[in-house]
């Protein structure tokens, strides 16, 4: 919501203060896999969930810039004015990572904000070994991390950066409220976030992440965030070998997350027959096992469709720097998913 606040004052400051009357609609563009607040934000700003645009993707989860391109001239050709994209890091879901530099070239051959989405995925910042799953990311004009998922810091802490320069945040937020953002203080008074941000009362989310760099580092988080993309692969590894008892969503994973169905010795048929009354009846299979989780109280993991490519329910595992697990852990995890799974009755 910063971003597009940002992108829309840059193009029509005079938003603020005579409101949207007369204009045309500003359209906005993300991938279809994407977080749910784009829509969410197009609706507050009164930009209209319709102009909220979804482009398609690829069997990775990864934004088709050629699409992007189509959705653009198709908004124009309808009179609507493109004038913001978002590039996911790490989508919710699969955890796919859009390519960034791609998508600079189309929003700056047509003159757009671009934003990159890194609430998931931003952790790759301190990455040594995986930084390259963020490349480009110093053409955006801003970006957003959440600290509070991958790298566990307590919730919340959420991050939003521009490189915009002229003081952009404080004239598009600002509302020059004087008895709280006093201009005559003993200090320089930049520093002063308030009159940048839409908040007023708000705990300091900020102290939480210096105190856990303090404490431990960029290089020390950034070993523990190779170690859960490290895991995650191992977890698929391990999926694998246990043959026609489970199955990846797609063959392998960018970032943290696995996704994956368990299938029942009852339902271990040939691909022949796998019908869609087959599939229908294994899109029930993780929350009947989520169930029996919760009962049994020995595990908890979530599930989740992706409506995008039309699939249902299965297992979606996101690992994060806390706990540190290891590939014995994992063993327990899938012994146990198939244990609660024969229980079940479909």
């Amino acid at each position: 919501m910063y971003g597009m606040v940002l992108a829309r004052y840059k193009i029509a400051p005079e938003v603020k203060t005579s409101g949207m009357f007369g204009m045309r609609p500003l359209v906005l563009f993300t991938s279809d896999e994407s977080h749910y607040s784009f829509v969410k934000a197009a609706n507050w700003l009164g930009l209209g969930s319709y102009n909220c645009v979804s482009v398609r993707t690829n069997e990775r989860g990864q934004m088709l810039l050629d699409d992007l391109e189509a959705k653009i001239a198709e908004a124009k050709a309808r009179g609507g004015e493109p004038f913001f994209v978002n590039c996911t890091a790490g989508t919710t879901v699969l955890g796919a990572f859009d390519d960034i530099n791609g998508a600079a070239d189309v929003t700056e051959r047509h003159g757009l904000w671009l934003h990159v989405d890194a609430c998931l995925g931003g952790a790759a910042l301190l990455s040594a070994k995986n930084r390259s799953l963020i490349a480009g990311l110093e053409r955006a004009n801003s970006f957003s991390w959440n600290p509070h998922k991958t790298i566990g810091a307590p919730l919340q802490c959420s991050l939003f950066l521009t490189r915009e320069s002229g003081r952009l945040l404080e004239r598009c937020n600002s509302t020059e409220a004087h008895y709280l953002f006093q201009q005559d203080k003993f200090y320089d008074v930049s520093y002063d976030t308030g009159n940048k941000s839409v908040q007023c009362g708000r705990k300091i989310d900020a102290f939480k992440f210096w105190l856990m760099l303090k404490a431990r580092g960029y290089g020390k988080y950034g070993l523990m965030v190779d170690h859960a993309i490290h895991i995650a692969r191992l977890l698929e590894g391990k999926l694998r070998q246990r043959g026609d008892r489970f199955r990846l969503v797609i063959p392998e994973h960018e970032y943290s997350n696995v996704c994956f169905w368990f299938i029942p010795k009852a339902m271990r048929v040939s691909s022949e027959e796998e019908t869609p009354e087959w599939w229908s009846r294994l899109y029930t299979v993780a929350p009947k096992i989520k169930e029996q989780m919760a009962h049994s109280g020995t595990l908890m993991i979530g599930y989740s469709p992706l409506k995008a490519k039309n699939l249902g329910n299965f297992f979606r595992m996101v690992f994060t720097c806390f706990p540190i697990l290891k590939s014995k852990e994992l063993d327990f995890i899938l012994d146990e998913i198939e244990r609660l799974g024969e229980k079940i009755v479909l």
